[in-house]
């Protein structure tokens, strides 16, 4: 009997309060379930798999309306409890794994598609991206910039976590000028405020990890629609592979939507499309507009190579399957996949020396570090390469030393390997407008914390 009075008289945690509050709102309970929705792919980094070993939240929760979203903010501001925000988790560094255990606030019912207007849609941040394809494409339009992982892969996480993908090579990455047109966020307070952001503006809470606002829509540029042709072209020559795949990407008649360059190893970690990479080749992987396959094809054989895969538009419409799936951190995935000894790098090398760079680079770090690059645009409109090698992983102390070495060469890396952003993607101190926002929206510093480097982690009440 004792017990059970104890039982009835044990103080409820922060969390069961919550729940109590809001018992109409989709809580995700069961502890597998919070734990795999407490993670994200940054296994990809033995780095981060050590650091975030057992950080999981107490509880996840799938809103579906605005007034769910905020009747949770509100309650969530109120008891102090911390708030993760999570898309499809097909981030690499950790972004969705909360440090302070709390919320996980999953936005993947928080889905629709609000309007699509010539050269314009407009849709709430938990849509999948290939969602917004299908709304657009009817119309002759599509997106300027997605991810390999783009049929799970929410907006408001490629928003907040992303950086670019295919169509990167027109458009430059996400945060280039034009391609977030607006956005609409909410304040993390106990009366929570819902504020329109536009331009520049909207653009300091891009790739912030969710860290200094709440985005429940946003309003992206689209590009007009093509049918893209699908292809590899192999090579017997690492230089002439680059030197293809760098011709293709600046040939100014073609249009294109993808290219990029595996040097060998690379092409054998693709197990599925083995039948189409002779071992030890090097490959050009590209999306050229069907119109353009006669040219394409002149240039592929004008630098000795062999187109050994084409899939048209409406092949890879009939069969579901696209070569963007082996692009960009896809093709990390792959060869994860088949060596769990790899890791990666991030690097971004100077327009007009790329190539000198890659060449070198590669060279220096023969079978340790294996080239991967995707042709894109800057921010400032000029062609360069970003490279995701994979790296065959020895011990963290050398991992580090490859990074300050290719800094030292003269390369930016975005280091892959920690989950605090200026450390990271930013690459030093944020601006201060950014921090501005950040106090603006989260004035509790309740999101996502410890993954800034000025507002540590608290634990959750």
């Amino acid at each position: 009997m004792t017990e059970e009075i104890a039982a009835v008289n044990a103080p409820v945690s922060a969390i069961e309060r919550l729940q109590l509050e809001l018992p109409e709102l989709d809580w995700i309970t069961d502890p597998n379930r919070i734990e795999r929705l407490s993670q994200d792919f940054s296994w990809f980094s033995p780095v981060l798999k050590r650091r975030l070993e057992g950080k999981v939240a107490d509880t996840v929760v799938r809103p579906r309306t605005e007034d769910e979203i905020r009747r949770l903010v509100a309650a969530c501001a109120k008891l102090k409890l911390p708030l993760t925000i999570r898309g499809s988790g097909t981030g690499n560094y950790g972004q969705t794994t909360p440090l302070a255990g709390g919320v996980v606030l999953d936005m993947t019912g928080y889905n629709a598609m609000l309007w699509v207007r010539p050269g314009v849609a407009r849709a709430q941040a938990g849509i999948r991206l290939a969602e917004i394809e299908k709304a657009t494409r009817p119309g002759g339009q599509e997106l300027r910039c997605l991810p390999s992982t783009y049929r799970s892969a929410t907006l408001g996480g490629l928003f907040g976590g992303g950086f670019g993908g295919v169509g990167s090579i027109n458009h430059g990455p996400l945060g280039a000028p034009g391609n977030v047109i607006g956005l609409k966020a909410m304040t993390i307070e106990p009366e929570p405020q819902v504020v329109e952001l536009r331009g520049a503006e909207a653009l300091r809470m891009h790739h912030l990890w969710g860290t200094n606002g709440l985005v429940l829509e946003l309003e992206i540029a689209l590009a007009p629609a093509q049918p893209w042709l699908e292809t590899l072209a192999t090579f017997t020559g690492f230089d002439a592979a680059l030197a293809f795949a760098d011709a293709l990407a600046r040939a100014p008649g073609l249009a294109k939507r993808e290219v990029a360059f595996f040097a060998s190893p690379v092409p054998d970690h693709l197990t599925q499309l083995a039948e189409h990479l002779p071992r030890g080749c090097h490959a050009v992987l590209s999306l050229v507009a069907e119109a353009g396959e006669e040219a394409m094809n002149e240039l592929v054989a004008a630098h000795g190579g062999s187109v050994t895969y084409r899939r048209t538009a409406e092949d890879v419409a009939k069969s579901n399957r696209t070569l963007m799936e082996y692009t960009w951190n896809h093709t990390t995935l792959h060869a994860l996949r088949v060596d769990k000894g790899l890791t990666y790098l991030q690097t971004s090398f100077t327009p007009g020396e790329h190539v000198r760079q890659i060449t070198e680079l590669a060279k220096r770090y023969e079978g340790e570090v294996l080239m991967h690059a995707e042709f894109l645009r800057t921010m400032d409109g000029l062609l360069t390469c970003s490279a995701l090698q994979l790296v065959r992983f020895s011990t963290e102390e050398r991992l580090a030393q490859i990074i300050r070495e290719h800094r030292d060469y003269g390369v930016r890396i975005n280091d892959p390997h920690t989950f605090i952003v200026e450390d990271g993607k930013a690459g030093g101190e944020l601006p201060e407008e950014v921090v501005a926002l950040k106090r603006r929206f989260d004035p509790l510093a309740l999101l996502n914390p410890g993954k800034l480097r000025h507002w540590p982690v608290r634990s959750a009440p």
